[in-house]
C-alpha cells in the first residue's frame, strides 16, 4: 500500500498479518501465548518477523451504576494484586467481570452487579468498548451505565470462595469526579465512564425520565 497526500486513508485488516507460529507459554486461569509474525507496513512492503508475547485474559466487561434521580453513583474498592506495589493496593473501581463464553456483556454486568454491590440495574446504556492494554494483552472491554437506586447500595459483598471482599460507596456525581481529578481512580473503565457521565448526565437523565413518563 503506497502512501500519497498529507493525510493518506489507511486501512489494514486481518489480511495484512502473516502468523508464521503461534505457542503456548502458559496455561492456567489465564494464557500466555507467544506469537511470531510479520505484517504489512505503512510504506507498502512487509515487515521482518517479530515474536511479541500475549496475555490471553479474555473479554470482559464494567458497569458504573448511577441514580438519576439523586444524582449519586456507586462505586466499589477492593484489593487488587496489579497494584501491589502502589501505596495501596486497595483500588476505588465500578462494577465489573469478565464475560464468559454463554454469557452476553449486559448479562455479566448484572450479574457483577448483584455479586459485587449487591443491587439490581435497571436500565442499561452502552457507552462504549475498547482495549485496555493491546500492547500485549487480547482482553476487550464492553463499558455500560445503568440505572440504579442507590439507596439500595451498602455493605460488604463479594464472593467468599473467589477471595473477594468488596465495599460499597455510594457518592456524588460531582464527588466521584473530584476523585478522577485528583488521581484517586486510577483504572481506565472506571475514569472513562466517570467522565461521560460528567459530559453528558443532563442528556442521561432527561432520557431516563422521559420515558418514565
Amino acid at each position: 500500500m503506497q502512501l500519497t497526500g498529507n493525510n493518506p486513508k489507511v486501512e489494514f485488516t486481518t489480511q495484512d498479518v502473516e502468523i508464521i507460529s503461534k505457542k503456548t507459554l502458559f496455561q492456567g486461569f489465564f494464557k500466555i501465548i507467544q506469537y511470531r509474525l510479520r505484517y504489512r507496513l505503512f510504506e507498502g512492503n512487509w515487515s521482518e518477523p517479530i515474536e511479541r508475547e500475549m496475555f490471553e485474559r479474555g473479554h470482559a466487561a464494567a458497569i458504573l451504576p448511577y441514580d438519576p434521580i439523586t444524582d449519586q453513583v456507586v462505586i466499589v474498592e477492593q484489593i487488587r494484586i496489579g497494584a501491589l506495589e502502589d501505596q495501596s493496593p486497595w483500588q476505588l473501581e465500578i462494577v465489573a467481570g469478565i464475560v464468559d463464553a454463554e454469557e452476553s456483556s449486559e448479562e455479566v454486568v448484572r450479574r457483577e452487579s448483584i455479586e459485587e454491590a449487591g443491587i439490581n440495574i435497571g436500565r442499561v446504556m452502552k457507552i462504549t468498548s475498547y482495549y485496555p492494554s493491546s500492547g500485549g494483552c487480547s482482553e476487550k472491554l464492553d463499558l455500560f451505565i445503568g440505572e440504579v437506586n442507590a439507596a439500595k447500595a451498602y455493605g460488604i459483598h463479594g464472593l467468599k470462595y473467589r477471595g473477594e471482599n468488596i465495599r460499597v460507596l455510594v457518592m456524588n456525581r460531582k464527588e466521584a469526579y473530584h476523585l478522577v481529578k485528583e488521581g484517586s481512580i486510577e483504572n481506565a473503565s472506571s475514569i472513562i465512564a466517570l467522565q461521560w457521565l460528567e459530559l453528558n448526565h443532563f442528556g442521561l437523565k432527561s432520557r431516563w425520565n422521559n420515558i418514565n413518563k
